[in-house]
């Protein structure tokens, strides 16, 4: 096998995680159904469905945007309400897609969408340039590190593909998305409703010489080499079966948030920093000496130490334990997040009592600014808070590892999600002096 060859191979099981988002009525639902009816990863039964719904509306041509609004609210008003997972491949790759919602009610849910994806998507109307709703998406990909930003700018044909609207949007999102500390901005013209650019280029816009967004998804690099990550192993079930046959098994069972775990590696146990080596590894019922994120695996320690759900097994450079959790937020429920307010903070697998110390201050989505002297957080917003919880965690910098970085915090009450947090700093802003406030357990 060549090179090329195996290059091709790779490519063709390798999988990408993207999201879409935008502001309402820029044309995601619509840009997604293209990109899987072009990619002919439309099945006839699907389309056919769609062609009837279309006509019953009155539409000559389907509707594509159809294939991701399934929600019966969602064709009645035209939006984007639910995030809408789509699955598919082409030769050179495999795709996990998320098509978010684009209201400013939901943003909550393209939060959701973009969390665990590689690539973000960010759609805007041509006719009418940035706009606020576009900066807020930015800022929410870049607070998540997503690691790629694609600027589609749509409805090129309502402008008459004109070159310059497409340049002028193109340099003022790419200043923007910038200055959060996005590094990868790839800008690209389309139009999802005629198909240009979407999969096949376009024929109206000659003076453009980039690739197809379909053509970026398949090449741009995605996944990172485990070894380069500490190894990060949350315990989420402790296996004793203390049969004959395994009269003195001990198992932690869980999936490997990150880096590569291997048999006799040293290890340390958190929060109560016992350290030991990894005695064995058992993954789909059989021993092997290696694991890489993000395999399911139980693992063996050389020794008899107290580990239970919500344990973090770790290796390499391992955080250190804190109550004390500095942290940027997006806050995702409707009722306010205040200061003094007792809530549930989960992290990985463990969950304990937390309490909001300090808002310390809002982030301006417009300006970047920090709107200090902030009291709460109402939905949508993003801003840096102080907590306090009842038991230590390790928790590593979000900036360092998105999975062990990251954690929610839930209403004590009635279990709901209210606010997505990511340890440290976000946008390179300016670190707040920590308060000197009473404990609390």
């Amino acid at each position: 096998m060549t090179t090329t060859q195996a290059t091709e191979a790779l490519g063709a099981t390798s999988l990408l995680r993207f999201a879409t988002a935008g502001s309402v009525d820029d044309g995601k639902s619509t840009l997604v159904g293209r990109l899987l009816h072009d990619s002919k990863s439309v099945l006839a039964d699907q389309l056919e469905a769609v062609e009837h719904a279309s006509r019953n509306r009155g539409q000559e041509a389907p509707d594509l945007a159809l294939l991701t609004d399934g929600l019966r609210a969602e064709r009645e008003q035209g939006i984007t309400i639910d995030v809408a997972y789509r699955y598919f491949a082409t030769p050179r790759r495999r795709f996990i897609l998320a098509d978010t919602p684009g209201h400013v009610q939901y943003t909550r849910n393209m939060v959701t969408g973009a969390s665990t994806a590689e690539l973000a998507v960010v759609l805007v109307d041509a006719r009418n340039g940035v706009v606020e709703q576009t900066r807020r998406h930015a800022a929410v990909a870049a607070l998540l590190r997503v690691p790629h930003v694609v600027l589609a700018v749509n409805k090129m044909d309502l402008v008459e593909y004109a070159e310059p609207v497409f340049a002028r949007i193109a340099e003022e999102f790419t200043a923007y998305a910038a200055s959060l500390g996005v590094r990868d901005i790839v800008s690209v013209p389309i139009s999802a409703l005629a198909g240009d650019n979407v999969v096949e280029p376009s024929a109206h816009m000659d003076w453009y010489g980039g690739p197809t967004l379909l053509e970026h998804l398949e090449t741009v690099p995605v996944g990172s080499d485990p070894s380069r990550q500490p190894a990060r192993f949350p315990v989420q079930y402790v296996i004793r079966p203390q049969t004959e046959e395994h009269p003195d098994y001990r198992g932690y069972a869980g999936q490997l948030a990150s880096g590569v775990l291997r048999v006799g590696d040293p290890v340390t146990v958190l929060p109560s920093g016992h350290t030991t080596t990894v005695a064995g590894i058992d993954a789909l019922g059989r021993e092997t000496d290696t694991a890489w994120a993000p395999q399911s695996v139980t693992v063996r320690l050389a020794e008899d130490i107290d580990v239970s759900r919500g344990d973090l097994i770790a290796a390499g450079a391992v955080p250190v334990p804190t109550k004390d959790i500095e942290a940027t937020v997006c806050h995702l429920a409707e009722r306010p997040l205040r200061t003094g307010d007792k809530v549930l903070l989960k992290h990985t697998t463990r969950t304990v009592r937390a309490l909001v110390r300090e808002i310390s201050y809002r982030i301006d989505v417009e300006t970047l600014e920090q709107r200090g002297e902030a009291t709460e957080l109402n939905v949508n917003d993003i801003g840096h808070v102080v907590l306090r919880t009842a038991e230590p965690l390790a928790l590593d910098d979000y900036t360092d590892n998105r999975r062990t970085g990251s954690f929610l915090l839930i209403d004590p009450a009635d279990g709901a999600t209210l606010t997505a947090g990511m340890a440290g700093e976000a946008f390179d802003t300016v670190r707040t002096a920590e308060p000197d406030e009473e404990d609390w357990v």
